[in-house]
């Protein structure tokens, strides 16, 4: 099946309002889970998943770090004016880079009373952090044909953008949660082990995780490693052209060292596990950067991109996944790169063959999206059964709610 023509009306459910998780269990891994395997469905909570786990597996999970991306001003008039910061400016190699601006940044951003901001007036915000005053504006640079340019620039300049907006960003949590952020979001909204800022939305599938699951799994002989894909806004846009053709896949940031391409060589006998499906995109764009150092051998940095279509058009025959990450392995160490950060717009619906990831950890996620296209790519049409269990049997949904289990037939 082309999935260009694919209609997406076939992934379609109706979730009703109360199935929305609009917070978090008191206890991170309190959450319920449902275990698919081979067709079956039974369920647990979450912190006996390593329970439902291969011993000596590899699990891999995305360390993004979600910034306050939403920034709200309070104009003289008193009229307020709110900005979201969707992504860096094309101007910076990566978000780490845009992060670690000092002075000043330029960023993607959509405004809320745009209109109310007249041209040539600078916002401003201040704020008494450790006993010091710090001052953020705002000026229009650019305004695209779906966004802003924004400069922010900042005193005192010696703190970085990543510093900055830890004190003036309030947490962004998804639309469907239509409540106000509260204190606890700072930390709820964030995995224990997130470590780069970078994302505009949680790995949510990692929120359920606890330093006692952890134990556990370390007991089992399952090893853990880290990749990091910032989610931007484009994991909440739903599917709104009839067919996969017209849609456009967002792209996302990747950064995935040799250490790690390395782990997972070893482990493509095994079982490797990832955690949610920014992890799972990240490992399997690995398999598609790869093919594209054996298919044009004087790629360079910049072309070395995951395009949307590519697992569907680049010619794959025979190239396994060993053979693709050591190519890959053999590039990086040409360039003189310990790690690779590019882009990936990596799209998986049904009929993509998965490379590497045998088994997946995730939430539910929304109807005529393209994380529910992903799930459909991994279990086949059994999505509807899993997710007719789940609304069936109280599974709270989206990204403060319970959690799967999905694993293959040889898993």
């Amino acid at each position: 099946m082309d999935p260009k023509n694919i209609s997406i009306s076939r992934f379609d459910y109706r979730l009703p309002e109360n199935k929305i998780a609009k917070y978090p269990l008191p206890e991170r891994d309190a959450s319920k889970l449902l275990v698919y395997k081979k067709g079956e469905i039974s369920s647990d909570v979450f912190k006996n998943i390593s329970d439902h786990l291969p011993n000596g597996s590899l699990i891999i999970f995305n360390n993004t770090k979600v910034i306050g991306a939403r920034i709200k001003f309070l104009k003289e008039t008193g009229g307020v004016i709110e900005i979201f910061c969707l992504e860096p400016d094309a101007r910076y190699a990566d978000i780490t880079s845009a992060m670690h601006q000092t002075k000043s940044v330029y960023w993607k951003c959509l405004v809320g009373g745009a209109s109310k901001w007249r041209h040539g007036q600078i916002l401003k915000k201040e704020i008494i952090a450790n006993n010091k005053l710090i001052i953020l504006s705002a000026s229009f640079a650019e305004k695209l044909s779906d966004c802003f340019i924004i400069q922010f620039s900042w005193s005192p300049d010696n703190l970085s953008f990543a510093e900055g907006i830890h004190h003036f960003g309030i947490t962004p949590l998804p639309p469907y949660i239509k409540r106000e952020v509260e204190k606890s979001d700072d930390e709820r909204y964030q995995t224990i082990y997130a470590t780069h800022d970078g994302s505009v939305a949680a790995p949510t599938a990692g929120l359920h995780f606890t330093d006692d699951v952890f134990k556990k799994l370390s007991e089992k002989n399952i090893v853990k490693d880290f990749v990091t894909l910032h989610v931007g806004s484009g994991t909440f846009k739903p599917v709104k052209t009839e067919t996969l053709s017209d849609h456009e896949m967002h792209a996302e940031f990747i950064e995935v060292n040799q250490t790690t391409i390395n782990a997972i060589i070893n482990n493509l006998e095994r079982n490797i596990i990832a955690v949610g499906t920014t992890s799972l995109r990240t490992v399997e764009s690995l398999y598609w950067l790869g093919l594209k150092t054996i298919l044009f051998s004087e790629i360079d940095l910049e072309n070395l991109t995951v395009a949307q279509w590519d697992a569907y058009e680049l010619s794959s025959e025979n190239i396994s996944a060993k053979e693709s990450l050591r190519s890959l392995l053999k590039w990086m160490k040409e360039n003189n790169l310990t790690k690779i950060i590019t882009k990936t717009q990596l799209l998986i619906a049904p009929s993509y063959q998965f490379r590497i990831v045998k088994i997946l950890i995730t939430n539910f996620h929304q109807p005529r999206s393209t994380l529910l296209l992903l799930i459909a790519a991994f279990v086949g049409d059994d999505w509807k059964k899993i997710y007719e269990y789940a609304l069936q049997n109280d599974f709270r949904f989206l990204s403060y709610g319970d959690s799967c289990l999905l694993s293959g037939d040889n898993s």
